[in-house]
């Protein structure tokens, strides 16, 4: 072989060899880039997935003892959230939205409040009812009185508390007296059902007509009696997403959690009704 032949044989085996070294280079290149745009991709869902933020939900008194238990529930599954609960009458919180208090959501004792918030413009989507409630009577520890009817609460020796007429336990539980066809005149009018049940707790009266999930969340501070005309009003509890939400995804997971299984689980120990 002549030394020319040589020579151009040398600098072909010198172009192939660099050729597939730059092959190689752009080829680890691509998947360093691939691999680097899959991380952020899978950093960026991860990310966006994460929930955050504080949820203001107002919420009728009745749930106060199971919506802490859900907020509680809440935080721990979802680490940097916070549930921020205002409990109170459904028609005073449904007023307060109205008139711009922030909230995210709001849960209400009967359709007819959350219609307030509805026919404001206030709500996001249709509220949806996740559960119900039942009135019971709400007497001293023993029953002292003996009280085992709505018709004796119209003794007049006894002082008996109602919530307002404007809350939904006290349109409830006239609704009640006027399918038994009774008039009571308590010696007051509440603004919601813990106030009511207070009364009774701290014997300033002797008996109040609240929610079966308020007698069950008082203990031994009550006694309960049952009675058949409160099968005649039972309460619809709507809950629903409010327009001016500050953190949306995070108040739709609360409001998941809540009409979940699990959420149901909690409500339905407290003496709630299933919808």
């Amino acid at each position: 072989m002549t030394r020319t032949a040589r020579r151009n044989r040398r600098t072909l085996q010198v172009a192939g060899a660099g050729a597939a070294a730059l092959l190689a280079l752009s080829a680890c290149s691509s998947s360093s880039d691939s691999d680097s745009s899959s991380t952020t991709s899978d950093s960026s869902a991860s990310a966006s997935d994460k929930l955050s933020g504080t949820v203001t939900v107002f919420a009728a008194a009745s749930l106060k003892e199971s919506f802490t238990t859900l907020g509680e529930q809440f935080e721990r599954a979802h680490p940097g959230t916070k549930v921020a609960f205002s409990f109170g009458g459904s028609d005073s919180l449904a007023a307060s939205i109205t008139g711009g208090a922030p909230a995210d959501v709001f849960a209400s004792a009967s359709p007819k409040t959350m219609k307030i918030v509805t026919d404001a413009g206030d709500a996001s989507g249709t509220p949806a009812t996740f559960v119900r409630n039942q009135l019971e009577i709400a007497t001293l520890p023993g029953n002292p009185d003996k009280v085992a009817s709505l018709k004796d609460l119209t003794n007049p020796d006894l002082k008996v508390v109602l919530c307002d007429k404007a809350v939904p336990c006290g349109a409830a539980a006239q609704k009640a007296l006027d399918a038994s066809r009774l008039k009571l005149t308590p010696v007051s009018y509440e603004q919601d059902v813990k106030a009511a049940l207070t009364k009774v707790e701290l014997k300033e009266a002797d008996a109040a007509v609240v929610y079966k999930t308020d007698v069950h969340a008082a203990g031994d501070k009550v006694g309960g009696v049952e009675f058949p005309e409160s099968a005649e009003a039972v309460n619809d509890y709507p809950i629903t997403l409010l327009k001016d939400a500050q953190h949306t995804d995070t108040a739709k997971a609360f409001i998941a959690l809540v009409r979940s299984a699990e959420g149901q689980k909690v409500l339905t120990e407290a003496g709630f009704l299933k919808p």
